[in-house]
């Protein structure tokens, strides 16, 4: 014979049971969906060599990162469908540029290559950034101004080579020589004193400066200059567009010079800091 009690627990039980049926269990939410993302070495990379470029050869690695960056950019009425291809060329600079523009940067900071905060800015909602590359603070160093990144690749080159240089020119000195036509307006850019380097010293320099990320040349009379070494930081995000055609044409081979011919600089593996930081 039941209890009361017992039959009562029953029924409460079966009651249970049958609400559970009933109301079927909340759905888990929908995962949110990945954003793709944008490398940002590999957008400025394309940036400097794509429009240097004779034809339309995409730079290596770039192709899906550029996709996204002209996609955004076609979002907001700034390039042509035609133009969204893979390829960094003049057309998606002067789109980027625009588009900086709108954002209120003015000089070296709308000249169509991308920084950290406007490529973040434009992918909003649409993608995200990744291996961002910051130019770092301007800094007095060795009488002349650089950034916190040059700095470090200079040191990090005069290591290899063994030597301490002196600096006549630095980076953001716009105006300040005209035979630069424009190159140290921007971060990035030095000139290297080379009074009292031997040729074998110079070439030793060049190599340890290519080495870490520098389109670095011996400049000469015969090319219109006093003697010196001229470097680059390659992909600086505060380049000048002289720059930005000076560090393209090295990767393609070529003197930095207007007259675009053979480089004629030791001959060793084209890297940015970073990938040379990477090993």
């Amino acid at each position: 014979m039941f209890t009361k009690a017992a039959v009562l627990t029953a029924l409460t039980s079966a009651a249970l049971a049958a609400f559970a049926v009933a109301v079927p269990a909340q759905a888990a939410p929908a995962a949110t969906t990945a954003l793709p993302t944008a490398n940002m070495e590999a957008v400025l990379k394309a940036a400097q060599i794509d429009p240097r470029r004779a034809d339309d050869t995409q730079t290596p690695g770039a192709h899906d990162s550029v996709l996204l960056v002209e996609q955004a950019l076609q979002a907001k009425g700034l390039l042509a469908a035609n133009y969204v291809d893979g390829y960094f060329g003049t057309t998606t600079i002067t789109a980027y540029s625009q588009y900086q523009k709108s954002l209120g940067y003015t000089g070296i900071d709308a000249s169509g290559l991308p920084g950290a905060t406007s490529l973040e800015k434009l992918g909003e909602g649409r993608y995200t950034v990744t291996s961002p590359v910051s130019a770092g603070s301007r800094v007095a160093f060795r009488g002349v101004t650089i950034n916190t990144r040059t700095k470090a690749m200079l040191l990090a080159a005069e290591k290899i080579a063994g030597i301490t240089v002196s600096l006549t020119q630095g980076s953001y000195n716009p105006g300040g020589v005209d035979a630069s036509a424009g190159t140290h307006d921007g971060g990035g850019a030095m000139d290297i004193s080379v009074s009292g380097m031997s040729s074998a010293t110079r070439t030793t320099l060049l190599k340890a400066l290519r080495n870490v990320g520098f389109a670095a040349w011996y400049r000469t009379p015969a090319e219109g200059f006093a003697y010196h070494i001229h470097a680059m930081a390659i992909s600086d995000p505060d380049l000048s567009s002289g720059a930005q055609h000076q560090t393209g044409d090295y990767y393609l081979g070529m003197n930095g010079l207007a007259n675009r011919g053979a480089d004629d600089g030791p001959s060793v593996a084209k890297v940015t800091w970073e990938e040379y930081q990477r090993g």
